[in-house]
């Protein structure tokens, strides 16, 4: 297979993760997150994520056998002298836009997690804090829970 080929079947699988990790954003950003639907799409990020390593490693073993040098240095050798420097700039360029929207994902499930975890903290303070009569009823609070939630 040729290197243009390939390139070109990374772009498609770039094209196909960075759209399912807009999707992943939108889901994360959302007040009321659909479980189901982000573990879909996390599904399917994953089996593209397999393809696209697959791919990159059939990449790599071409640009070996050519007696080109591992790395990047020897893709772009590999790509100039291909005649598709182009398409190896563009593929680098989307990995780098997939890179940074994965990155962010992450950085909105961390805050998801913080909230989560602030809550549950809230929700464990004000249980602490309830006082039952004899009669199984609560009793007026005292004391003030702090709601910073």
């Amino acid at each position: 297979m040729s290197l243009a080929k390939l390139l070109q079947e990374q772009q498609q699988r770039l094209s196909e993760i960075i759209e399912l990790l807009m999707r992943e954003r939108a889901l994360l950003a959302s007040a009321d997150i659909e479980s189901e639907t982000l573990a879909e799409v996390a599904k399917r990020k994953q089996a593209l994520l397999a393809r696209l390593e697959a791919s990159e490693k059939l990449r790599q073993g071409v640009q070996q056998r050519l007696g080109y040098a591992d790395g990047a240095a020897g893709a772009h050798q590999a790509a100039l002298d291909a005649g598709c420097e182009e398409a190896w700039m563009q593929t680098l360029e989307m990995t780098r836009e997939a890179q940074r929207l994965n990155t962010l994902n992450g950085e909105l499930v961390a805050l998801r997690m913080e909230q989560n975890t602030r809550l549950l903290d809230f929700i464990h303070q004000a249980a602490e804090k309830t006082v039952y009569r004899a009669s199984g009823r609560v009793a007026a609070q005292t004391g003030r829970i702090n709601a910073s939630v």
